[in-house]
């Protein structure tokens, strides 16, 4: 007779416990989705951080506004652990800013269709947000309080650079044995165990003006100058190395009938790897103008080197991956192109899995949505996790 392992017996009741939950963890969504907090409104950001000091005071957190005046205001909250416990915290690491105005709620509004919760923000990463609440509510159920230090930061300004909270996330990052962050999962629900580095350049060509129909001669044209100067641009592309330069927004001239004295483009570039980081920034300063009358300027730099898949990364995605197999779900990873503020961490060295919130599609996009039934699993490797790491 097979005998019963008591690892998988108490995962699958951990799984039922969020089971059981499923609708609770659900209205947390909602009810954070239903607060619209795009990255450049700081009354509503700060309105959302408001509401989450609460909920996190409530499970006897202690909460800490991280104020900014650019941005809307970061918040931190501190889980102690009991007297005897010697580890080092656990960093949950997310963001509340959302890409979408106020307003977007009118035309994009939350509701569950299909098996699905719908709604700006939902799955990038509202969902995230709530999962970190129901797991460490549901570690305080089963030891009483949160078997160790728990750290949990949630910055305002994720989607715009995260300008005026990287400093913290960093400094957060080096007191911690790990970070888990809440982003949404990958493909397939995958967590996320590389991603690409970003950074952001602006490519400003300055001619010189005339008149396009009495003096064309005597003018040199700043966009004639970008045009060509994007052409070379484009030559910069290793796909098969992981480098991708996309010149993004561009603008220039003032009217049809005038020689253009001024035109810039707005750049992305990823990098797979962070020993490619000088080497791109060295070819984007170096370019030279065609035209010896117009000048260019670049600016900008990366600004999130690679999270690349360290021996660090992998230890955090074996254990991730053994509390799954314990219910029977076998747990991929993935690579992505986007960047978050894992990437930071990451950076520093510090054991981080990214990707560890919710399971749908559409980030950032009209049919943006998370899978509801997804939400126990993801719910029950988040405590796991935080237990382990």
């Amino acid at each position: 007779m097979a005998t019963k392992n008591p690892l998988r017996s108490a995962s699958h009741d951990r799984l039922h416990y969020f089971e059981q939950r499923r609708d609770q963890i659900l209205e947390t969504v909602r009810q954070l989705v239903e607060i619209e907090s795009p990255s450049d409104d700081k009354p509503s950001v700060d309105r959302i951080a408001a509401f989450l000091v609460e909920k996190f005071e409530a499970l006897g957190g202690k909460t800490q506004l991280r104020r900014s005046s650019e941005f809307g205001d970061s918040l931190q909250v501190d889980f102690a652990a009991a007297p005897d416990s010697s580890r080092k915290p656990v960093l949950l690491l997310g963001h509340y800013d959302t890409v979408y105005p106020v307003g977007t709620l009118a035309a994009m509004p939350c509701k569950i269709e299909k098996g699905r919760l719908r709604g700006p923000g939902v799955l990038d990463m509202k969902s995230g947000i709530a999962l970190m609440l129901h797991a460490i509510e549901a570690l305080q159920a089963w030891h009483e309080k949160v078997p160790r230090p728990v750290t949990v930061f949630l910055v305002s300004d994720e989607e715009v650079g995260s300008h005026s909270s990287r400093a913290i996330t960093e400094a957060l990052a080096k007191q911690s044995a790990g970070v888990l962050v809440l982003e949404p999962a990958a493909d397939q629900a995958a967590v996320k165990t590389a991603r690409k580095g970003v950074g952001e350049y602006t490519l400003r060509v300055q001619g010189i003006a005339s008149h396009a129909g009495l003096d064309p001669g005597k003018g040199h044209s700043a966009i004639v100058e970008l045009a060509r100067q994007i052409a070379v641009l484009a030559k910069f592309n290793n796909l098969r190395q992981g480098i991708s330069v996309n010149p993004g927004v561009l603008s220039g001239g003032t009217r049809t009938n005038v020689v253009a004295a001024e035109a810039s483009v707005g750049i992305d570039v990823r990098i797979k790897r962070a020993k490619q980081a000088a080497g791109i920034d060295r070819r984007l300063r170096s370019l030279k103008p065609f035209d010896k009358r117009c000048k260019i300027e670049m600016t900008g730099k990366i600004n999130r080197l690679p999270m690349e898949r360290t021996a660090g990364v992998a230890a955090l995605y074996a254990k991730a991956r053994g509390i799954a197999a314990q219910i029977g779900w076998k747990l991929g990873e993935a690579a992505v192109g986007g960047g978050s503020d894992g990437n930071f961490t990451a950076g520093l060295g510090i054991p981080t899995l990214d990707g560890m919130g919710g399971v749908g599609d559409g980030a950032h996009a009209i049919h943006e949505f998370i899978e509801i039934a997804e939400l126990p699993r993801r719910a029950m490797l988040l405590a796991g996790m935080i237990e382990s790491v």
